[in-house]
């Protein structure tokens, strides 16, 4: 699903113009020296390796029962696609932990790249690189039944509520500036700490991406309901792969993330692990 397709192409025809001047060999032996040439030639962290990042632990919809290694999950799912596209085989997959602060600040990584909802910004290009876009969500309010805006039918209904919500990210940020809530917005280090703020009623709603909030309402919350998505979330985030600052992986990473894009395999994954926006009407 990438750009390393080409790489894994040039390979190939390196490797038919050697067969046809020594002779005979297999067609395997043929495929495996142009997938391992493929992969050699990237400059990874591991050589023949792909290592990939996620969060500890990472959720549904994005890993499933917190294994990216089965490949179920919409980030999962798609950093397998990546890995395939750059000419690496699933068991050439490596799998790393990272806390979302530590991923985004500066220095060095433990990882070829790194997924976890991480939304693309000028600032954080400042210290690392990203691909271009894997996915586009929309900011979404989440709450409890009986809470402060649980109502709501509009921003002004959630104009008394207390919001939460994890720091540093686009949608508090979203939700400070469309709400402009009565309350200080409350912030907290993760979107499970965030959450684990609703559970106990220090907060009515918390502002997250609309695939989480879907999750939220549905398997995680006592009766949680999505209000809605903030009007100003048309368009949405924009999700990268994140690497480390003028990675050599970023421009390859960058065309697989394209050709997953071009044809189809990103939205096909969308519609396998995200839930639709059914139920979440834009708040005005």
């Amino acid at each position: 699903m990438r750009l390393t397709r080409l790489l894994s192409v040039l390979t190939s025809v390196v490797a038919v113009t050697a067969l046809a001047a020594c002779g005979s060999d297999t067609d395997g032996a043929a495929d495996a020296t142009s997938t391992a040439s493929g992969t050699a030639a990237l400059d990874t962290l591991t050589a023949g390796k792909l290592t990939i990042a996620t969060g500890e632990p990472a959720y549904s919809p994005w890993v499933e029962d917190d294994k990216p290694e089965s490949g179920k999950g919409f980030e999962a799912a798609v950093a397998y696609a990546v890995a395939d596209k750059l000419g690496f085989a699933h068991d050439d997959v490596v799998w790393v932990r990272t806390t979302f602060d530590a991923a985004i600040a500066p220095g060095p990584k433990d990882f070829d790249f790194n997924l976890q909802q991480f939304t693309i910004s000028a600032d954080r290009k400042k210290a690392v690189d990203f691909s271009s876009p894997y996915y586009t969500t929309a900011t979404a309010i989440v709450s409890i039944k009986g809470n402060t805006g649980a109502d709501a039918t509009d921003l002004a209904g959630l104009k008394d509520a207390t919001i939460g919500g994890a720091v540093g990210t686009t949608s508090i940020t979203l939700a400070e500036s469309e709400i402009d809530p009565s309350h200080d917005v409350q912030t907290y280090n993760s979107v499970e700490d965030s959450v684990a703020a609703l559970k106990a009623g220090q907060v009515d709603a918390i502002a997250v991406d609309l695939p989480t909030a879907l999750y939220l309402a549905n398997a995680e919350l006592d009766d949680g309901v999505v209000v809605g998505q903030l009007q100003g979330s048309d368009g949405g985030d924009e999700f990268g792969l994140l690497l480390a600052k003028d990675s050599p992986l970023t421009s390859p990473v960058t065309e697989a993330v394209d050709a997953l894009r071009e044809d189809g395999t990103l939205d096909e994954l969308a519609t396998t692990w995200l839930t639709d926006a059914a139920g979440a009407p834009v708040l005005q």
